[in-house]
Order: structure tokens, then C-alpha cells, then sequence
């Protein structure tokens, strides 16, 4: 992408509104704990005081706004013990302007590290730096210090509260989370009955088993439709796909695609049923047509009716209505359903896992840890957080000298660890800025408040910046904005003192960390071939996982074929990312054009999916092995990770190993159906390699034209070259005189002048 396409990119992504569902309740909650604080300290103390006070209950709001999985309460109060330790550390370092600064430096790239425990952690703790700059009244004691600090940190004691005492929709991010994930296998499964090799988005499945880990004090109270229903859609998504692939499933055309289409159609209103009914919390019921096509019984398997389905075909239509009749116990019976094992284990498996605050700090220190490596994009982001907050203190500290801070709280806050996002959120929060502060300085001439009327539309404009904040950055800030002239009016500043500053310095701040960024980048471009090759190696080890469990089936076979689908499907959402990224950067990657890199990943796609078929036939613990599927697995395992390595270095593919394992595999049929299942899957997941090769190979035909490419346009360089040599000749003749032939300059030399005797 160009730079021009990437700043026309920026502005439309910085400045657009997304509809999204408001939650006015969760925002009124939210503004009445700053109105709590505010009206408190306005009461009690004075107006400067409840300035400052409100710090701490805006900014644990904002918190609780972040997509985490730990109760709202919870994150409250971890907002507000971060800004109050950054606060009471920027307060005792303050008078001295070296030490402080190196506090910064500190503390800012402890908040940038933070990236790696997830954008929640990092936005919190990003959060905490601005809470450090901030030095709306500057204590003169320690006692003081403590005093700001404990007053910050009630700010999300108070939130806290309040979401303990008015719940809003208990557990609702959760349901959202389940029951998005049956929605995305319903649609999927419509889908399918038009398209029979559709793609499959697993992001709602993966933030499914996101929202599925829990604390311990969290699964005693979590309710029983959002346990053990998950493993559910997890196995009806390769049920619905092996029914409707024409290579393992129903026929491409005839009767029994007629039949797989019904079966298709009555799983999709199943699972949009248990869908609705997770999300309410309420019962719901499925027509009794649908329940009729679900029927597998004798006729279907003697053919009766004409639409017999035969084979994988009628084995992946029983799997499928086993698990949809067990999503219709959580359609029909709602919150009162018993929880089942999830993943098909018992009801006494522990749930998944998720560590209290307390001891996810270790697991944070080992995610930093790993970032500690020169290509990291965490480890630049902190870095570039590192330079710019005391850079940008020192410059706002010179152009204002009272409200310089802003300076590096609008730098810090708009700055991310991709390049899209910081330079739209500068945007976004300068536009945001500038109706912000136009719109609170027209209603402050208007009124001119006192300082309780000042409070009370601060107040209102938080309230107004939670109920929007999720649907445009620009539009929150503008709010953001008012509500920040008004605080400041409220401790004693007049609006022409502050909007000027305010917009200038906001403005200057977007623009230092888009220098940052092209100073120091971390672009993605040029790791898109490192994103290729683990996902190539993390799907081959799903492949090879799969075939090899038909090979020996057991149960630890069965949980190595669960843990390597989870590490591909995280490759596969890491290559995602980072090729979003990259196509959104104006850097080009020299070794692997667009096109190639998506048909690539078209690919790899093909060989994740050939697996998940599979998957849906696999056998029983106690099921006949198939023999020739051991060797198939391990040459795919061996070649793809060959493959990996060779991608990195852009070397040409071979499937050697694989190709020979499939020819000595006959694959005739003596293992019955499940044999010919499994060897029909070997065949897609060749064919699926055999395209990757076809994607990023080089034959030698192309080899020879990028060699005869490469060497004219040296010589188009050296032609060039001596062109400009010979135009900066002729300029230099021009200035001096005609150049003269060597053979004449040496008849000059030694001829004697004209006239002259010899």
C-alpha cells in the first residue's frame, strides 16, 4: 500500500462510527460513580481537590469499558490501585525534574511491556501513565501524596461498588460470548447447504473458550447453560462440514444431497435456538419440522425414501444429530439444564482455568520475559513509550508550562503497537478534540457555570463519552474533551485558558507519536513469511495429529489432536492479524507479493480444513487402527516442518515423504469404511500441500526471468549512471568551454603558439 492509499485509510478509519449495541444503564452506572467522587470532594473539600479526585473514578470507568473476561468490579479496582501507585510515584518525584523523568521512562515502558499479558493490561496500564503526568495540584509533603493517592484509588473503590450493589446483566459478556459461537456454526452451516466448501471464521469459537475460563470463585456462581456447552459447537462445526464436503460427505448432486441440505438447514435452527436461548437466559423452542428432519432412523439407512445417505456421509448425519440433540435440551430446558462434560468429558473435569490477579502476575513476567527479543513489536512499542513521555513532558513543559502534560498523555494514549492504529487514533483524537472543546466552550459562554453546575456537566459528559465509547474513538473523545474543560473550569481555569492549549498540545502529541512510530517501527511486512511458516508447521501438526489417531486410536491420541487444532487455530488468527496489518502498512515485502501470500494461505486453509473432516469420523477408543495411516502421519508432520523452514528462506516445496507414504498407503477399502475415509482426507491434505507449493514456488522458468529482470535493470542502472555522467560533462563544458579530444590536448602541449618561431 502507498502512503497516500494508507493515509486515506487512516482518516476514514479514525473518523468513522460503527453501530454497535449502547449499554445506557452500564453508563449511567459508570458516570454516577464520577458524580459520586466529584460531588464528595466538592462538598468536603474544594473544588481543586475534586478535580484531582476525579481522575481516579473516570479513568476506572473507562477501565471497565476494556473487553475482559474477570468481573467488571474486578477491573475497577485493579484500574484504580494502578493510577493511584502512578500517581503517588509522579507526585513524590515531581520536584525534581531529572528523577522524574527517569520515573517516566520507567514506568512507561513497564506500560508499553505490559502489550504481552493483552490489550486490556496494556490500555490499563497505559491509563496509568497519563494518571503520572497529570499534576493537577502538586502536593508538598509525602502525607499529601498518600492523601491524592488513597483519593484516586477510592475513585475505583467507588465503581466497584457500584457495579457489586447494581448489577447489569450478570454474566452478560459471557452469554454473548457462547452464544455468538453457536450462532457463527448456524450460519455456517446455511452456508454449507449452497456452498459445501464455505470458510469457516473460528474467531467466535476462540473467544468462546476465551470467555469459558474462569476463577474458582467465578465457577461457583456462573450459570449452568454457560458450562460444558461450548465443546458442543466446537464438535458440530466438523460434523456440519464432513456432511456437505461432496469428497467425504453427501454426493455433489442427487437425493442424498437433497437430504444433507434438510439435515443442514434444521442444524442451522437448532443452534440458532440455543443461541437465543443462552443469550436471554430464557427458554426457547424448536418447531416440531425441525425435530422430524433431524430423524435418522432405519428408512434413512435402507433407503425408503429415496434419499438414502450412505457411508462417511450417513456416519457424519448421526454424529450430527446425536450433538444437536443434545443442544436442544439447552434450547428447550434453558437455565434450568444439568451441565454436561464439555469436550465430551464428565461433569467432574475441572473447568478451564483462569489465574486470580494475584497469580497472573507470573504469568505476566513471563510474557514480558518472552517480548524481550529485538523484533518484538511489544518490546518497540514500550520502547517507543520509554522516549516519548519524557520527551514529550519536556516540550509541553516548554510551549505551556501549566497544562504541558498534555502533551504526552495525547502521545501515550494514541499510541499502539501497530502502525493503523496509532496514526488513526491520532486522528481520531484530534477531531475528537476539536468538537469537544468547541462544544463545551459554546456552552460555558452560555451559562457560565459555577462550580457545581461545572461538575455537573462533567458528569454528564463522561456519561455521554461511556455510552459511546464503543462506537468510534472520536466520538468518545470529543465527549472526553468537554468533560475535561469542564473539570479544569471547575478547579478555577477560565475555558480561554485552557482550549487553546488543549487543542494545540492534544495536536502536537498526535503528531509526536506518529514521528515515534517512523522513527522507530516495528512494521509487519516483513515477518509475513515467519506468520507463513508457523502456520504451515501448526496445521501440519494438526494434519498429521488427526490421520495419526487412526492409526492408534487411544485417549491421549484424541487430546494431542485437540491441543494442535487450539495451536492452529492460533497461528491461523496471529497470520490473520499480522497480514491485516501488513496490508494497511505502506512498506512492501520484497520476497512474497499479495497474491501469493493469499493463495498461500488459501492453501493452508485447505490443509487445516481436510483435517477437520477427518476429524469428524475419528474412531472410538477401542475402534479398528487403520496401519497405513501411521506412515502418512508422520511424512506430513516431517515435510510440513521442512516446509516451514524452507518458506522462511524462500526455498522451493517437496512433499517427497508424503507423496511415498500415499503411494505405499493402497488405501483399497480392506479396513472398511473408515479406511477409505481416512485415505480420501490424505488425498485433499496432498492436493491442499501440492497448492501451497503452486503458491509460493518458484519454478525454474521463473527463476530464469527474475535473473534476466535483475540484470537489466543493472544495466538500465549503469546506462543511467553514465548518462548522468556524460549530462554533467556537457554541464560543465557549458560553464567552461567546449571539452577538447585527448589527441589535441597534446598537440597544444607541445605545439608552440601561432606566429612563434620554433
Amino acid at each position: 500500500m502507498t502512503w497516500l492509499r494508507a493515509l486515506r485509510e487512516i482518516l476514514r478509519t479514525g473518523l468513522a462510527i460503527e453501530r454497535k449495541r449502547l449499554e445506557p444503564l452500564v453508563a449511567i452506572r459508570a458516570a454516577a460513580g464520577v458524580a459520586i467522587v466529584i460531588g464528595l470532594a466538592l462538598w468536603l473539600v474544594s473544588p481543586v481537590y475534586a478535580a484531582s479526585a476525579a481522575l481516579g473514578a473516570f479513568s476506572a470507568g473507562t477501565a471497565t469499558f476494556q473487553r475482559s473476561w474477570r468481573p467488571r468490579k474486578v477491573i475497577a479496582l485493579a484500574a484504580g490501585a494502578g493510577l493511584a501507585a502512578g500517581t503517588f510515584l509522579g507526585y513524590v518525584a515531581a520536584g525534581n525534574v531529572a528523577t522524574f523523568l527517569l520515573l517516566l521512562a520507567a514506568w512507561s515502558f513497564t506500560a508499553g511491556m505490559a502489550w504481552a499479558a493483552g490489550p486490556t493490561a496494556g490500555i490499563v496500564s497505559t491509563a496509568t501513565v497519563a494518571a503520572m503526568l497529570v499534576t493537577i495540584t502538586l502536593p508538598g509533603s509525602l502525607a499529601q501524596a498518600v492523601e491524592h493517592a488513597v483519593v484516586i484509588f477510592l475513585g475505583g473503590v467507588v465503581q466497584a461498588t457500584l457495579i457489586l450493589l447494581f448489577p447489569v446483566r450478570r454474566w452478560g459478556a459471557h452469554r454473548d460470548a457462547l452464544a455468538d459461537a453457536f450462532a457463527a456454526v448456524a450460519d455456517y452451516a446455511r452456508r454449507l447447504r449452497h456452498d459445501p466448501t464455505a470458510p469457516f471464521d473460528p474467531g467466535a469459537l476462540m473467544t468462546a473458550r476465551e470467555a469459558a475460563a474462569v476463577t474458582p470463585l467465578q465457577a461457583r456462581h456462573r450459570p449452568p447453560a454457560l458450562h460444558g456447552t461450548r465443546g458442543l459447537a466446537e464438535r458440530i462445526r466438523p460434523a456440519v462440514a464432513s456432511l456437505a464436503d461432496p469428497a467425504l460427505g453427501a454426493p455433489a448432486e442427487g437425493p442424498q444431497r437433497d437430504r444433507a441440505r434438510e439435515l443442514l438447514g434444521a442444524a442451522a435452527d437448532v443452534l440458532d435456538a440455543a443461541a437465543r436461548a443462552i443469550r436471554r437466559g430464557t427458554r426457547a423452542e424448536v418447531p416440531p419440522r425441525v425435530m422430524d428432519l433431524l430423524r435418522i432412523d432405519d428408512a434413512d439407512s435402507d433407503g425408503e425414501d429415496g434419499g438414502a445417505l450412505e457411508g462417511a456421509a450417513r456416519q457424519a448425519a448421526v454424529r450430527l444429530a446425536a450433538l444437536l440433540r443434545e443442544v436442544l435440551e439447552v434450547a428447550e430446558c434453558g437455565e434450568q439444564r444439568a451441565s454436561r462434560a464439555e469436550d465430551g468429558r464428565s461433569a467432574e473435569t475441572p473447568f478451564l482455568m483462569r489465574p486470580t490477579l494475584i497469580r497472573v502476575l507470573p504469568v505476566v513476567l513471563r510474557e514480558m520475559r518472552r517480548e524481550l527479543r529485538p523484533d518484538s513489536t511489544v518490546l518497540r512499542h514500550a520502547l517507543r513509550l520509554a522516549v516519548v513521555a519524557p520527551v514529550g513532558y519536556l516540550v509541553g513543559g516548554l510551549l505551556s508550562p501549566g497544562h504541558g502534560y498534555w502533551v504526552p498523555i495525547a502521545a501515550v494514549l494514541v499510541m499502539r503497537p501497530d502502525f493503523h492504529q496509532t496514526y488513526a487514533r491520532a486522528v481520531a483524537r484530534f477531531a475528537g478534540t476539536l468538537v469537544g472543546v468547541a462544544l463545551a466552550t459554546g456552552v460555558v459562554q452560555l451559562t457560565s457555570p459555577d462550580a457545581y453546575l461545572s461538575g455537573g456537566l462533567a458528569v454528564v459528559s463522561a456519561a455521554l463519552s461511556y455510552l459511546v465509547m464503543r462506537t468510534g474513538y472520536a466520538v468518545s473523545q470529543a465527549f472526553t474533551a468537554a468533560y475535561v474543560v469542564f473539570l479544569l473550569g471547575m478547579g478555577g481555569e477560565e475555558w480561554d485558558q485552557t482550549v487553546p492549549d488543549r487543542v494545540l498540545l492534544t495536536l502536537l502529541g498526535g503528531i509526536l507519536a506518529m514521528l515515534a512510530y517512523l522513527v522507530y517501527p516495528a512494521w509487519e511486512t516483513p515477518r509475513l513469511l515467519d506468520r507463513l511458516a508457523d502456520r504451515l508447521a501448526a496445521n501440519g501438526r494438526y494434519a498429521a495429529a488427526v490421520v495419526r489417531s487412526y492409526a492408534k486410536p487411544s485417549a491421549q491420541g484424541f487430546a494431542d489432536v485437540r491441543k494442535a487444532l487450539l495451536d492452529s487455530r492460533e497461528a491461523d488468527a496471529d497470520w490473520e492479524e499480522a497480514f491485516d496489518r501488513a496490508k494497511q502498512e505502506p512498506v512492501r515485502h520484497r520476497g512474497l507479493n499479495r497474491r501469493e501470500a493469499e493463495d498461500a494461505a488459501e492453501a493452508i486453509r485447505a490443509l487445516g480444513r481436510a483435517a477437520m473432516l477427518l476429524e469428524t469420523h475419528l474412531p472410538t477408543r477401542d475402534g479398528p487402527p487403520v496401519p497405513g495411516a501411521a506412515l502418512f502421519a508422520e511424512a506430513v508432520e516431517a515435510d510440513t516442518a521442512q516446509a516451514a523452514r524452507d518458506v522462511r528462506a524462500r526455498r522451493n516445496l517437496e512433499w517427497d515423504r508424503v507423496e511415498e507414504a500415499l503411494d505405499a498407503w493402497a488405501g483399497d477399502g480392506g479396513g472398511g469404511v473408515q479406511e477409505r475415509v481416512v485415505h480420501r482426507g490424505a488425498e485433499l491434505q496432498l492436493r491442499a500441500l501440492e497448492d501451497l507449493t503452486t503458491a509460493v514456488d518458484r519454478t525454474p522458468l521463473e527463476r530464469d526471468v527474475d535473473s534476466a529482470v535483475r540484470e537489466h535493470r543493472a544495466r538500465a542502472a549503469e546506462a543511467g549512471q553514465a548518462d548522468r555522467a556524460e549530462k554533467a560533462a556537457a554541464g560543465r563544458a557549458g560553464r567552461f568551454g567546449p571539452p577538447s579530444e585527448p589527441g589535441r590536448e597534446r598537440d597544444e602541449d607541445t605545439d608552440p603558439p601561432t606566429g612563434s618561431r620554433p
